[in-house]
């Protein structure tokens, strides 16, 4: 009898054909959101392997439910939805998708500065809404993105993938990180120096129990009313509440956020009300090219599972 592999989001009949050799495959039918809780639970008392997404706890509850449980694939490189600690007292090996979306996170980093920069969404709306009555002088004015500086907190490999398209644009790189780094083309700065001098500041670090809430109150006063703050790490990074206020009294000149504390975003949420904030849906990876490539990786991890082979990319 096959092991049972459950996957909690409907993925490509392609990315998923070679499983079904050698697991039972049951699939959540539904791509535009995650399989229930209540599903899950059910599913994992008898599942062998998981294909998770950002958006489902795996957590001790889980671990708890699920005696048969070998592996968990985390379509992500990022895994602070995984309890890692209670994955290694079950015995649990977990996975991610490193290296593969780094340049197409990049991308979207360089996207997000230059479109909150130059009000692309604002602009685009205002052509849509008949609202472009005339040239004006100072109509629909920015920020220049050429030759200003830009402070990237947390220098991984997206961050320097970033550093090396601002030397295209002749910008100014300083960036802050856990250990200083041998880099030609950018300069360590402590996080108040790099605030305060910064025309971007651009997150990018992981979720940690030292990076929750950095960016507050305190740091965003620091910022010039000029500049302009990029998050595509991870939301819980930045207090929401007091990014709003800063937006929403010009102490800071606009932001623009790929990443939230809640996922999706609530349409109430104060920040939803900004016209200064540009805001995308978590889609730092959203190639067709990459996703599929970040498929191929958990897949492989599955297989290896499966045939007791070595597996890579493991987190533990």
């Amino acid at each position: 009898m096959k092991p049972i592999l459950f996957i909690t989001q409907k993925l490509p009949t392609e990315a998923v054909a070679e499983l079904h050799d050698v697991y039972e495959v049951r699939m959540w039918p539904e791509e535009e959101r995650n399989a229930p809780r209540e599903k899950l639970l059910e599913e994992v008392k008898e599942a062998q392997a998981l294909w998770t997404m950002l958006g489902d706890q795996i957590d001790r509850e889980l671990f708890e439910l699920a005696p048969h449980l070998k592996i968990v694939v985390n379509l992500a490189v990022g895994y602070n939805n995984v309890d890692l600690d209670a994955a290694r007292e079950h015995n649990v090996i977990v996975t991610n998708t490193p290296d593969v979306l780094t340049e197409t996170t990049a991308d979207l980093t360089f996207a997000l500065m230059l479109a909150t920069a130059r009000r692309l969404v604002e602009a685009e709306r205002t052509v849509r809404n008949g609202e472009w009555q005339a040239w004006t002088p100072m109509g629909m004015t920015g920020q220049n993105v050429h030759g200003s500086t830009v402070g990237i907190i947390g220098m991984g490999r997206i961050g320097e993938a970033v550093c090396r398209r601002a030397q295209g644009f002749n910008m100014e790189v300083i960036y802050h990180n856990r250990t200083r780094k041998s880099l030609e083309d950018a300069d360590y700065a402590e996080l108040d120096d790099l605030l305060k001098h910064s025309d971007f500041v651009v997150i990018l670090a992981p979720l940690t129990e030292q990076t929750k809430g950095m960016i507050g109150e305190r740091e965003l006063a620091l910022m010039k009313d000029t500049a302009i703050l990029i998050n595509c790490g991870r939301g819980g990074i930045v207090d929401e509440q007091a990014l709003y206020e800063a937006l929403n009294s010009n102490a800071i000149w606009g932001a623009g956020l790929d990443v939230f504390e809640q996922e999706p975003l609530p349409l109430d949420h104060p920040l939803q009300t900004l016209s200064n904030l540009t805001v995308t849906p978590h889609i730092g990876s959203a190639t067709v090219q990459t996703r599929y490539a970040m498929m191929e990786l958990n897949k492989k991890a599955l297989l290896a599972c499966a045939n007791s082979k070595p597996i890579k990319n493991r987190v533990c």
